[in-house]
């Protein structure tokens, strides 16, 4: 924003964030000094007022940003910014109100904390061997037993967070099975599903056979079945295991979810070494991982349910596009049976009448009246054989009785769809034809009529006024193409035209079937129909059919 500029001039970074904690904007030197800014939420998880990790799960408690937003007054805070996994720099941060802004200075203090550091690192250890002088053995073991646990306790709230974060099962285990492994010393760490008195392992930190069957004599399944963490001394670490040259140490963490056995978690170290406090640990982390187990296969059964929800829709709107071509192919056949019927009986009339017409036109005495009727008798016999073509391309453009595959003239049938369309090329739109030599192709010679006349009517209805429609057909490396080419005024949303449902026509011009049955169609022949299109230039389709 451009009233925020002048802080461009500043020393120090600058951040100006809003009252809903976004950000409006940042300085210069803030984008130097933060180049691995990403957003704002990410920035926050990186800044803290401690150096050691949270300990809450609510992280806006310990944001200085949010709580410098929050505070109503200017706010001063001294943080720490983790750039990296294991590095720091320290800031001392100074805001100022601005109405609905807060304007947020930092001051780079990383030299000074990191001197400070040295100094009470130096200070602390020179205190603690005076102090470690003057205590007594129980003190020293009293002092490591806590510093033991805090680092197990970090470490417990590290393998939380891990849970916390994912909902995929592999995303859970695996972390979680590393941070095990580098707490207890282990050299192997692995999951193991239940299946009823034996495991499969699934998940492990070593590369083994996957899926392996493992089984533990009665003892070890009885402490399962107890939920009971079992540790012990082994040379095998499951029956069917080959035997270790010397003994290691297992860990055996039962995983349970409301009283159902889902699996075990077992380790293997070398180290000796008991089980104290570790047992509160694994027990909390064994109830964690149970019930992120279960949602993970809750979230995981729940995308499988999707994915076979979108095939089933998917295939009832395939259905439902092969039903409406059936009803609507079935209803034109009855349509044109009932049609041709109704004007062969008066054509076959006008016929018997036509050729009495012809024998009494000899017997007229006056030639001038004789050449005129023999004139329109002429043209009589030419609209009645016109209409008889018409009769007989109608009842093979819908050919009901071929249901079956049968060897067809693709050229010619291009030539039958082009005399019903007659009518909407007549005078206006050039039919400009490049048949090639091809051979006979097996389809359904209806069903291809279809899409041809679906492509012609389209190409028809986007040339406006005059234009030229292009068909060229060849045979190349065992494949008819069929080209149809437009001087059209081209489409809009290529992508989508073979959706059902889309159409570019008006309300009640078009339903948005044609292209999607076409489409059917010509899968059903295990070819492929494409497009290419360009505004105000016109549109070409391209059917491909194997020979």
């Amino acid at each position: 924003m451009e009233k925020f500029e002048l802080f461009n001039k500043f020393n120090s970074p600058v951040l100006v964030v809003n009252n809903d904690i976004e950000l409006v904007y940042k300085n210069n030197l803030f984008n130097r000094s933060f180049q691995d800014f990403k957003n704002l939420k990410k920035f926050l998880h990186k800044i803290n007022y401690e150096i050691c990790p949270l300990d809450s799960e609510d992280t806006e408690v310990h944001s200085p940003i949010i709580q410098a937003v929050r505070s109503k007054e200017s706010f001063v805070a001294h943080i720490s910014y983790q750039y990296k996994q294991n590095e720091f720099s320290y800031y001392d941060i100074n805001t100022v109100k601005r109405g609905k802004y807060t304007i947020i200075f930092f001051t780079d203090v990383s030299a000074q904390v990191k001197l400070n550091l040295l100094e009470n690192s130096y200070n602390f250890l020179e205190n603690q061997i005076n102090k470690l002088k003057n205590e007594n053995q129980d003190l020293l073991h009293i002092k490591q037993k806590a510093q033991a646990q805090a680092i197990k306790m970090a470490l417990i709230n590290k393998i939380s967070n891990i849970i916390r974060e994912s909902i995929d099962l592999p995303s859970i285990i695996k972390p979680t099975l590393k941070e095990l492994a580098f707490m207890f010393g282990a050299f192997n760490a692995y999951y193991a599903t239940n299946e009823k008195k034996t495991f499969k392992i699934i998940h492990s930190i070593k590369k083994i056979n996957i899926n392996n069957i493992i089984t533990y004599d009665s003892l070890v399944l009885k402490q399962i079945k107890n939920n009971k963490i079992s540790y012990s001394r082994c040379i095998k670490e499951y029956q069917e295991a080959e035997p270790y040259k010397e003994s290691v140490q297992r860990i055996i963490v039962p995983i349970y979810h409301t009283n159902e056995l889902l699996g075990i978690v077992v380790l293997l170290s070398r180290q000796k070494r008991e089980l104290g406090e570790e047992i509160d640990i694994l027990e909390s982390i064994s109830s964690q991982l149970g019930t992120a187990i279960v949602h993970a296969k809750l979230y995981k059964k729940n995308l499988e349910t999707v994915k076979e929800l979108k095939a089933t829709l998917k295939e009832l709107k395939d259905t439902q596009i092969q039903l409406i071509n059936s009803e609507k192919m079935a209803s034109l056949g009855q349509l044109i049976a009932g049609v041709a019927h109704e004007i062969n009986t008066p054509v076959a009339s006008i016929k018997s009448n036509n050729e009495i017409f012809t024998k009494l036109i000899k017997k007229v005495d006056n030639p001038q009246v004789a050449e005129i009727l023999s004139d329109i008798n002429v043209t009589d016999k030419e609209a009645i054989q016109r209409i008889n073509h018409l009769v007989i391309s109608l009842k093979k453009f819908v050919r009901l009785d071929e249901a079956e595959l049968q060897e067809a003239n693709i050229n010619k049938e291009l030539d039958l769809t082009l005399d019903l369309i007659r009518h909407e090329t007549k005078k206006r739109i050039q039919i400009i034809k490049h048949y090639g030599e091809i051979p006979l192709i097996k389809c359904y010679p209806n069903m291809l009529n279809q899409v041809f006349m679906n492509i012609l009517i389209n190409a028809c209805q986007a040339i406006k006024g005059n234009g030229i429609i292009t068909i060229t057909t060849k045979f190349e490396d065992n494949k008819l193409i069929i080209s149809i080419e437009d001087t059209g005024c081209g489409i809009k949303d290529v992508d989508k035209i073979f959706l059902a449902g889309y159409t570019t026509k008006g309300v009640g011009v078009g339903t948005g079937l044609g292209l999607a049955i076409s489409s059917k169609i010509i899968a059903k022949h295990n070819g492929k129909i494409e497009v290419k299109s360009k505004l105000n230039k016109g549109s070409k389709f391209i059917i491909t059919i194997p020979g």
